[in-house]
């Protein structure tokens, strides 16, 4: 009703999770668009690599950052913050209830909390650090990184070189740790928020896991990372699941050994997810199969 204070749902949780069903079960109720919070499924090229909804569920809810933009395009956590942030105030006026779903951490987090102010810094510093990670590999850099600033090495995913190589950006253009700049400084936002996470047994994600990835090269995922072979230097495409394909098409893998690391490292990844977000204070567990009528009793 007008005048009420505007809720954001968010759902997060490890990818593999089912927090799409949930989300849209939830924006069904509402009668709400959903925002998505994942730093793939934002691209139209990725389709069936990062999982995004398909056609049916894209009908049955509004969905915003979902294959609205081309690999060649720029996108960041600070970018969905600002988007996310004025796309919200005009949902906002037609419904109070808004849901957020997705298992991108940072992206969240940019939208709930704000993101830290990080100086600029010289070309000349990315460029060499990017070429290093073309020569040397990104193990190099993250015994770096893990040499000059423990702290965000022990929270970062170490296998995501665009993260590794910002924060060696920082480290070599000020002489201080990246984790120093990070405050934590919690933004005032016009809305409050209710933040729930699925809960899976550890067996039944990875199960989920295994089964999706096959799944998704039923779909034609070869063939969608074999049009992108060209472009797999691009930080949109240095995700698990492209980058297996790519050394298979490179003659590293044999298909099936490709398949087995993406499961593997798709485990690996949700486990990681699994950890931060058992480092959010606010983060509420649920089970995707939960009545939703449920849940509704948990919304603050």
């Amino acid at each position: 009703m007008l005048g009420e204070p505007h809720q954001l749902i968010v759902i997060g949780g490890p990818t593999g999770s089912g927090k799409t069903k949930l989300a849209l079960q939830l924006a069904t109720h509402f009668n709400c668009s959903i925002l998505s919070a994942d730093a793939r499924q934002v691209f139209q090229e990725l389709k069936i690599g990062s999982a995004a909804p398909s056609e049916e569920e894209l009908k049955q809810a509004k969905h915003y950052f979902v294959g609205d933009r081309s690999i060649h395009q720029p996108f960041n956590a600070g970018m969905f913050e600002q988007e996310a942030l004025v796309l919200l105030d005009k949902l906002f006026q037609e419904n109070n209830t808004q849901l957020v779903c997705g298992g991108s951490g940072l992206y969240i987090n940019a939208l709930l909390n704000g993101m830290d102010e990080m100086p600029e810094i010289p070309a000349e510093i990315r460029e060499t650090l990017n070429l290093r990670w073309k020569t040397e590999g990104l193990p190099a850099l993250t015994v770096e990184l893990k040499q000059k600033d423990a702290v965000f090495a022990a929270q970062v995913d170490l296998e995501n070189p665009q993260r590794i190589i910002r924060a060696l950006e920082i480290i070599t253009a000020t002489g201080r740790p990246y984790s120093s700049f990070r405050k934590k400084t919690k933004k005032v936002r016009n809305f409050k928020v209710s933040y729930f996470a699925t809960d899976v047994k550890r067996e039944e994600l990875y199960r989920n896991i295994n089964h999706r990835t096959l799944q998704m090269m039923e779909n034609g995922w070869l063939a969608e990372t074999e049009a992108l072979l060209s472009y797999k230097h691009l930080n949109a495409l240095q995700t698990v699941g492209y980058k297996e394909l790519f050394h298979y098409f490179e003659g590293k893998y044999s298909l099936d050994e490709a398949i087995a690391l993406i499961q593997q490292n798709t485990r690996r990844y949700a486990k990681r997810q699994v950890t931060w977000l058992k480092n959010q204070a606010a983060v509420q567990w649920i089970h995707p199969e939960m009545d939703v009528l449920e849940i509704l009793k948990k919304i603050s």
